[in-house]
């Protein structure tokens, strides 16, 4: 068979864009792959432990400071469709840990192997797959339903475990200023009897007498005040 020029720079280009499509990750998992490295934002996104997924430990502050920067979108459930549309899948039922075998630590080069999972129509007739555009980009940072609906669900346990855990602790603050006020009724109630036992000491010419052994009870009761606000400090911080 004959082919003319046309034809000939056409299979040409061609196969220069098929050889770049497969040369180059696509752009979603560079910059996922960008923010899992960076050792900045380990504290909301990371690797494993030993290297082969990635986990994102604050999905509220990884939605709101990090995919904006990035993906110009502030939605997880979207950012949680797209991995799935690439093959990766949540390993861990009781934090966000997504795995794929070729997003690992250190082997960037990896990533060119992952492909986009084949879109099907209704008559079950495949579409070949194209180049990224920026239609195709758009379409990525649109949430569906479902995984909307997922992530909305999730925030409402977290928001219920929140709030079990406020009532904890206005209980147990409750209960420490009850025990504060005992003790400071208790402290007040200790230094009116001794102003009243001072009083009842007998006088001489206007003078109060010493009674025996005062002094070592005077020593011991500073040391009983002195124990007590110690204690008050400590109790009622």
């Amino acid at each position: 068979m004959l082919y003319n020029n046309s034809n000939m720079e056409g299979m040409c280009e061609k196969g220069l864009l098929e050889y770049v499509r497969k040369s180059s990750p696509p752009p979603f998992l560079l910059k996922t792959y960008m923010l899992v490295e960076d050792p900045v934002t380990d504290d909301v996104i990371s690797w494993n432990d030993d290297g082969t997924a990635f986990v994102v430990w604050q999905p509220a502050e990884f939605a709101r400071d990090l995919l904006p920067t990035l993906f110009k979108h502030s939605n997880f459930s979207s950012f949680v469709r797209q991995l799935n549309t690439y093959g990766f899948r949540k390993v861990a039922t009781n934090r966000w840990e997504f795995c794929n075998d070729m997003f690992r630590k250190g082997e960037k080069e990896l990533l060119c192997e992952i492909r986009r999972r084949k879109a099907w129509s209704n008559k079950q007739q495949p579409v070949a797959p194209t180049q990224t555009s920026p239609q195709e980009l758009d379409e990525d940072q649109r949430s569906s339903s479902t995984s909307s609906s997922s992530g909305y669900i999730t925030l409402i346990d977290e928001n219920k475990r929140l709030k079990k855990e406020n009532g904890v602790l206005n209980s147990e603050l409750l209960s420490m200023k009850r025990k504060c006020k005992e003790l400071l009724d208790l402290v007040a109630k200790y230094a009116h009897s001794e102003k009243e036992e001072e009083d009842e000491r007998p006088k001489l010419f206007g003078v109060r007498l010493e009674v025996p052994g005062e002094r070592e009870m005077k020593r011991k009761r500073a040391e009983i005040r002195e124990s007590a606000s110690i204690l008050l400090s400590q109790s009622c911080k």
